[in-house]
């Protein structure tokens, strides 16, 4: 059996989040809104609940009946103990992303809900372009400087390899503004996301790299007050532990309406 690459230096990354700012957490406070607001839309009431976080303190703030569980490889959570877990920001950093989402869905009872929050893959998108074109053009090489991020139609493929039943993807954007690339540099370490790969440059990168990156950046479009602006992709995943009585997809071909007369719309075929 081959085993998983390696993507995340575990230590740095538990150094970085040891120096994360509280105040600044911005992106953990969208993600809790966001579990608070589907949870208000779900008809039931959750009495055993679990969150994986690496940043207890908010989420402990937002669910204080809940039991608050550390993004450890192997979580500990028991098989069977809880009717809802929250998997709080921290699958992107995952070595094993369907790996954790299997031990939710074990720590699940039947129809018990998961709800997963993580950055996607137009996180940063302007930052990794402004930097890999620098870094480039002034080294010839390229070194892996921002954390590689799954797309949301993966995400949600991932939500039935780790068998979960009725598995839904969607995702936010957020755009935040920073005067400047050592602004957006600094922000990111207060939110203990900064660089924790496993292969990340070790040496001190040359200046020239991150002045040329700025000026690509800016090149590519500033905001209306001369800012950078940086967005940040919140995926949420929904999925639910099997149980007997749920709802079950109809059979591919077995619909008896077709889509466009339910519209009122005109079916054009498609070109070979």
């Amino acid at each position: 059996m081959s085993q998983l690459p390696i993507l995340t230096d575990r230590t740095a990354l538990a150094r970085n989040r040891a120096r994360a700012n509280p105040r600044d957490l911005f992106l953990q406070a969208a993600a809790i809104d966001e579990a608070q607001d589907r949870l208000a839309m779900v008809n039931r009431t959750f009495t055993d609940i679990a969150v994986v976080t690496p940043f207890p303190q908010s989420w402990g703030q937002a669910f204080p009946e809940a039991r608050i569980v550390p993004d450890d490889e192997t979580l500990a959570l028991d098989p069977g103990a809880h009717d809802l877990v929250i998997h709080a920001m921290c699958l992107h950093w995952a070595n094993d992303p369907v790996g954790q989402l299997v031990q939710c869905r074990r720590a699940l009872r039947p129809d018990g809900l998961a709800l997963v929050f993580c950055l996607g893959g137009q996180t940063l998108a302007e930052l990794r372009a402004a930097l890999a074109q620098a870094e480039i053009a002034e080294t010839g090489g390229l070194s892996p400087r921002v954390l590689p991020m799954a797309e949301i139609r993966d995400l949600g493929a991932l939500l039935q390899r780790a068998g979960f039943a009725l598995p839904v993807a969607d995702s936010r954007k957020l755009t935040a503004e920073y005067r400047d690339l050592a602004h957006m540099m600094r922000d990111l370490r207060a939110m203990g996301e900064g660089n924790a790969m496993a292969e990340r440059l070790r040496r001190p990168t040359r200046r020239a790299v991150f002045a040329r990156a700025e000026a690509i950046y800016r090149a590519a479009g500033e905001t209306a007050a001369g800012g950078l602006p940086a967005t940040f992709e919140i995926i949420s995943l929904t999925g639910w532990a099997p149980a007997t009585g749920q709802p079950q997809p109809l059979r591919p071909g077995s619909a008896r309406t077709r889509l466009a007369d339910v519209l009122g719309t005109t079916e054009t075929p498609l070109k070979d």
